[in-house]
């Protein structure tokens, strides 16, 4: 497959312009920002819409996916603390556009998409951008068992609850970011692991993600 990868003057610049705006919606930690403005988010869209790339909304992908807000995706990644080198699984690969900000936050990534479709483009064009997760295809909500434990996991789409399995798979002291609440409209949770057995919870604001289809979810 041949992209078209064009990075100059005007994209910069809009990405600086889209740093500033998150910085004024109270998106506060620099490595985050960082990341946002240096992950080209055009090149997730077709040419004919790059005039969208920089806009502070979700966007279409096909298969009834989205590419993620821009601030959601620093909303999230502000909440998940990554430290260079922290093993983070993130659940629901969409468009990539979370993946390659983690990577730039110094993450370790295991990600996993449970649409062939999407999967197979983006296991294509992430790798072409020079960012380089661990792809997965399967069912998200059962996370991956194999590479566990994970120092941070991420869910970027909506969960009717908290996943068990995926609690397993955190180490203690790990943190899980994940929406949860009907397929309208969720909360952002914080589930901190204390103990093998204890967690600490903190309910944040709302959003609206695509929903989480699985075995343990929708």
């Amino acid at each position: 497959m041949a992209y078209k990868f064009i990075d100059k003057y005007r994209e910069k610049g809009a990405r600086k312009r889209l740093v500033e705006l998150l910085m004024k919606k109270g998106i506060e930690d620099e490595h985050v920002l960082y990341a946002i403005g240096k992950v080209p988010r055009h090149y997730f869209f077709d040419e004919t819409f790059w005039n969208q790339a920089y806009k502070d909304i979700a966007f279409p992908i096909g298969e009834g996916q989205t590419i993620s807000q821009p601030y959601t995706v620093a909303y999230q990644s502000e909440l998940l603390h990554v430290k260079r080198g922290d093993k983070v699984l993130e659940i629901g690969t969409g468009s990539g556009y979370q993946t390659c900000v983690l990577l730039e936050l110094g993450a370790d990534v295991y990600t996993i998409e449970r649409q062939e479709k999407i999967y197979e483009r983006t296991i294509q064009v992430l790798p072409y951008m020079g960012y380089k997760p661990h792809f997965y295809l399967g069912d998200g909500s059962r996370g991956i068992e194999t590479h566990a434990p994970y120092d941070k996991i991420i869910v970027t789409a909506g969960a009717p609850t908290v996943p068990e399995v995926l609690l397993k798979q955190l180490k203690v002291g790990g943190l899980l970011v994940i929406p949860v609440g009907n397929e309208q409209e969720q909360k952002m949770v914080t589930i901190l692991k204390v103990g093998e057995n204890d967690y600490e919870k903190v309910v944040l604001d709302t959003f609206r993600f695509v929903p989480l289809v699985g075995d343990k979810a929708w």
